[in-house]
């Protein structure tokens, strides 16, 4: 298949890799150099523009930060939608408001472009394994006709409903893992704080009820200290605000995402937003006066 793809940060280039590897042929766009460079060292035709990708490309995929960088790449002068033919897909796998990607998918159906959300969720090290959980959204025969192309990207696709489903889903997902690493760091505290090793606090209750993905992947990040981003607090943050959004648009209360949000923003502000969403951690951290760590 003919693959556009646009966006070549820390989730996209190793997404864009994938797709090489499989054997798809690629037209690549971003807005740094560097990366385009870089893929185009590995056998990617490289654009000046998205439009210039979709132009050449029967699926075109975005990848980019939030939802007016997406409007930018598809709806913006020299967007995507401007070279894509009719018939052709535009799948946007950022992570953004439900709502913008009902806006991009009703602008693309104007001129006979199909059109899927579908963000990911996995963080870098599964988009560079291919192992990424997929939540689309958009028309059945629009899914299967991608689909090859998820599942080399994931290890899951699935169809969650209509356009902005797939991001409707995304945010329940994150709402389910910030709340979930902010309790992993007070059970952590609290066990440091009470002279536990949290290695072995972890392995105690990982097999329990307690255990989840997120459990097993951040906690070992916060005991050894590592917090180089896979998914930054940053992104997260922004994240939680669309489901804030979202969910006021549709009065919705979410308490503990609004809590959680603000432990982001707090964060932030303290020159935390670049690093790994495990960093949650740091907030309780902070309050205790208190470092997750093993016994010396």
């Amino acid at each position: 298949m003919k693959v556009g793809f646009i966006g070549l940060g820390i989730m996209g280039k190793p997404m864009a890799r994938n797709l090489l590897k499989a054997g798809h042929e690629l037209v690549v766009y971003d807005i740094l150099e560097e990366p385009i460079r870089e893929l185009a060292a590995d056998g990617a035709e490289a654009a000046t523009s998205a439009k210039g990708v979709a132009s050449r490309s029967q699926v075109t995929i975005t990848m980019v930060p939030d939802g007016p960088e997406v409007e930018a790449a598809v709806l913006g002068s020299s967007g995507a939608l401007e070279g894509a033919a009719a018939g052709s897909v535009i799948v946007d796998m950022s992570s953004i408001s439900p709502l913008v990607a009902q806006k991009v998918g009703k602008a693309c159906a104007e001129k006979g472009v199909e059109f899927l959300d579908a963000p990911v969720s996995g963080g870098e090290p599964k988009a560079v394994d291919g192992t990424l959980a997929i939540m689309a959204g958009g028309r059945q025969d629009v899914f299967d006709r991608v689909l090859p192309l998820f599942e080399v990207l994931g290890s899951s696709a699935v169809l969650t409903g209509s356009v902005g489903a797939g991001n409707f889903t995304k945010l329940a997902n994150q709402i389910i893992v910030a709340v979930n690493i902010a309790a992993m760091g007070e059970a952590l505290v609290l066990a440091t704080k009470a002279g536990l090793d949290p290695d072995i606090v972890l392995n105690a209750i990982k097999g329990g009820l307690a255990g989840s993905t997120v459990l097993n992947a951040k906690a070992p990040m916060v005991i050894s200290r590592n917090f180089k981003p896979g998914f930054r607090i940053r992104l997260h943050q922004k994240d939680l605000r669309n489901a804030l959004s979202a969910a006021e648009a549709m009065k919705v209360s979410l308490p503990f995402t609004s809590l959680a949000q603000q432990v982001l923003v707090s964060l932030m502000n303290n020159d935390r937003g670049d690093l790994d969403h495990s960093a949650i951690a740091t907030f309780i951290e902070d309050m205790a006066h208190m470092e997750i760590k093993r016994p010396s």
